[in-house]
């Protein structure tokens, strides 16, 4: 019985790893236009083999780069295969340097994917949006799950039909002011909470983020890439359970008494 057990423990715990991720599931922990890279945090466990693309051509509420008020077919499309490991939930992924043909990534494999036309591979420092999205091809979106800006969603890349919400899975950097940032890092809390969900509203809220207003340089910077962590939650000490239940008995007597 014991066997049984915790071959279904590893069968389940197998299962919630290949889980589609969904919006949300994911978020950008930081934007570097200098440098041209970003980095986001996994909420949830992602499953091996598991491809996320990235692109900075606008979406306009129907398809990617095409028509509508965003017609932007030069811009760069990426590939991110998570490869034979689990990305564990917590851990922070960087992307660097990815106008250039030694584009990398801190876990995982990552490469541009080749879109006729498409020669302009750098991270602009105004009017930016890079969405991050799962699909059957770079530029055929089926889940986005995260989005971040420079810019805003009206004008410089819309979330319209895309299942993301400003301020909770899609992230506006610049707010209502009116620079637009070379670079933004999440500089809140990464430990202390008890589940890796209580840190999406950190994330999503800028006044946890270190964010660019005098466009500097940051060709050379680091963003922080430390895992975010859950504590245990504390547990009730077997006296206080024992006494807990010794009272819940008698106020049952009690109760058949009366």
């Amino acid at each position: 019985m014991r066997k049984f057990l915790v071959a279904g423990a590893i069968l389940m715990a197998a299962s919630q790893a290949n889980a589609a991720l969904i919006a949300g599931d994911i978020a950008f922990t930081s934007f570097n236009a200098d440098e041209d890279g970003f980095s986001l945090v996994a909420f949830v466990d992602i499953g091996i083999n598991t491809t996320v693309f990235f692109t900075d051509n606008e979406w306009n509420g129907s398809a990617i780069g095409a028509g509508g008020a965003f017609p932007l077919p030069g811009e760069n499309y990426l590939q991110w295969n998570t490869g034979a490991s689990v990305i564990s939930a917590g851990s922070v992924v960087r992307f660097s340097k990815v106008q250039e043909t030694t584009l990398s990534a801190s876990l995982g494999s990552f490469s541009r994917v080749t879109v006729a036309g498409n020669t302009n591979y750098g991270i602009a420092n105004s009017n930016e949006t890079i969405y991050a999205y799962l699909g059957t091809s770079a530029t055929a979106p089926s889940t986005f799950l995260a989005a971040i800006t420079n810019g805003n969603f009206a004008t410089d890349g819309s979330i319209a039909n895309t299942g993301l919400v400003q301020g909770t899975s899609a992230m506006d950097l610049n707010g209502a002011a009116s620079y637009t940032p070379d670079y933004a890092e999440y500089t809140g809390p990464r430990s202390g909470f008890a589940s890796f969900t209580d840190y999406k509203a950190l994330v999503a809220n800028t006044a946890n983020w270190n964010v660019d207003t005098t466009n500097g340089t940051y060709t050379n910077t680091i963003p922080n890439t430390t895992a975010f962590t859950t504590v245990a939650p504390v547990p009730v000490p077997a006296a206080a359970w024992l006494l807990g239940s010794a009272l819940l008995g008698m106020a049952g007597l009690r109760r058949r008494k009366v």
